[in-house]
């Protein structure tokens, strides 16, 4: 598989029709590649299976399933190519990640989760309509696509049994992943459509408990606790709908019988879930959906405001109007909200040296570029000057867990720590994490060389390590937050341990009584959510 991967050039073509642009990933089965079908000009997501063992079979039985799905969340199949060396499914491209990914960041609230679990039964309520069992349901075949609204699409339909085609495995194997797998498959039954309504109850309940109701890196120990059924989930999360829990609670019951149908159960969730806003006197479909969704605008125009307040350049009056106009256009627009925003500096840092108004459009333009899929969260790193005035700036890593791709969320959070030393440079207040001053000069006022101004910019940083480490270790504890929250309290205690360490220790003039009191936040916060 691997080196198939690597054989690939964009300089030709794959099976006569497919030009590589980049991998997008790999597995068990095989690679997957962004490609260009030259044919129509669609980019797709090219499977590669070695044509080694039953890998080739199972390639061409999941492309002869998918081929038979035209369904919204289900991943459609263009077409099917082989050659001596490789079998290659092509795939309509969505840009996204798996739901596994999205779970391990801590991207999926409880609505979402259980949304994420209606269209994946919708999804297989239509498989199984024709005659189609998936028999591998898991988080990582889900796929969460990038957009304001939450849409999956149901992958990897290697080992489905199809109604009328013999099985790939012999008498006794067990096909798909342990942990996923119910207990009439563990007693050689073959797959029904009962098998996957499982899948999906296990996939629920782990979602909303925060652990794996089976797992525990012991495959005996997860095939005996599979066999004694699911501790009910409203005791694990007595805050969730009563309706919600016996609905998964019926999904892993261990008499597959006892199971609902697929078409019948993705209404049946929603409405249970449903109900605890019609029992709660405050709608949280609106007191904490408007908040999140004004904070990115909120961010904007602040940051907008601030700068055209702050750098000479624009008459006074038209500061807040700048403000107004950057929030609502990142409400309806985000992208071009964003833009606007970094955008409104340009001019006014053209007035203390064009060099630095150089380099600022530079950065500005590599930073619109890092944010273009989730624009919304390309001014995160606002909450930099925000919190640094009260010596919050420790809260960053807890605050910064809405941005869902961790390498984007470590640099904000690193950014917000540089953008509020730069702020403070520029108010002549103190510098975060100490009282120290900032430099009085840098000696790049008038310069229009942007390569000077950024080794003057740099210098002033290196003279004061600890800003830089500050914005490394916080960085790496942004990252590190859903990693600890997987591994329960302990994990959350040590990452606050490892967060009052790594923030203490890179100066003896850090203020420590502020850090502390984040880091025993953060933790209190996580290890609430954990036990909620």
């Amino acid at each position: 598989m691997a080196e198939a991967a690597v054989a690939l050039s964009s300089s030709e073509l794959v099976a006569g029709r497919y030009r590589p642009l980049r991998p997008l990933g790999s597995g068990g089965s095989g690679s997957v590649w962004l490609a260009r079908d030259e044919n129509t000009g669609l980019d797709v997501a090219l499977k590669i299976v070695p044509r080694e063992g039953k890998a080739a079979s199972r390639a061409e039985r999941e492309a002869l399933a998918a081929a038979r799905l035209r369904h919204e969340r289900c991943l459609r199949a263009y077409g099917l190519e082989r050659d001596s060396r490789n079998v290659y499914i092509a795939y309509e491209y969505v840009p996204g990640q798996t739901m596994r990914q999205a779970l391990r960041a801590g991207a999926l609230n409880d609505a979402e989760a259980v949304e994420a679990g209606a269209q994946i039964l919708e999804a297989l309520a239509h498989a199984h309509s024709r005659g189609i069992v998936h028999r591998d349901v898991k988080p990582s075949n889900v796929l969460v696509a990038e957009g304001e609204e939450l849409s999956v699409r149901l992958l990897d339909f290697g080992l489905a049994q199809l109604a009328e085609e013999e099985s790939l495995t012999a008498t006794g194997d067990v096909p798909g992943t342990l942990a996923y797998v119910p207990p009439e498959r563990l007693h050689g039954e073959p797959g029904e459509p009962a098998a996957d309504v499982w899948a999906v109850g296990v996939l629920l309940w782990e979602s909303l408990a925060g652990w794996h109701p089976f797992w525990n890196g012991s495959l005996l120990e997860t095939a005996q606790r599979i066999e004694t059924g699911a501790t009910p989930l409203a005791q694990v999360r007595p805050d969730l709908p009563r309706p919600l829990c016996a609905l998964v609670d019926r999904m892993l019951a261990l008499d597959p019988a006892a199971r609902p149908a697929a078409r019948m159960l993705a209404g049946d969730l929603r409405d249970s879930f449903a109900e605890r806003l019609r029992r709660r006197a405050r709608p949280p479909a609106v007191s904490v959906r408007v908040p999140v969704r004004l904070a990115a605008p909120a961010a904007a125009g602040l940051f907008t405001g601030w700068t055209a307040a702050e750098l000479p350049f624009f008459p006074g009056l038209l500061a807040p109007l700048l403000g107004l106009l950057a929030f609502f256009l990142t409400l309806t627009k985000p992208r071009l909200g964003l833009a606007f925003a970094l955008a409104v500096p340009v001019f006014p840092l053209g007035n203390i040296s064009s060099g630095l108004a150089l380099l600022y459009a530079a950065v500005a333009c590599a930073w619109l570029a890092l944010s273009w899929r989730a624009p919304r969260e390309g001014l995160f790193l606002a909450c930099g000057p925000l919190l640094a005035p009260i010596a919050a700036l420790g809260l960053l890593p807890l605050a910064a867990q809405g941005v869902k791709s961790l390498p984007r969320r470590a640099l904000q959070v690193g950014g917000a720590v540089l953008l509020a030393a730069l702020v403070a440079g520029l108010r002549h207040t103190s510098l975060p994490f100490t009282s120290a001053a900032p430099p009085k000069g840098l000696g790049i006022a008038g310069s229009e060389d942007p390569f000077a101004v950024a080794v003057a910019l740099w210098h002033a940083l290196t003279a004061r390590p600890w800003l830089g480490l500050e914005a490394l270790a916080l960085a790496a504890a942004a990252v590190a937050v859903p990693f600890a929250r997987e591994r329960g309290l302990w994990g959350i205690a040590g990452l606050g341990a490892g967060l009052i360490a790594v923030t203490l220790l890179p100066a003896p003039t850090v203020a420590a009584v502020p850090l502390v009191l984040a880091a025993w936040t953060t933790c209190t916060v996580l290890a609430l959510k954990a036990r909620g």
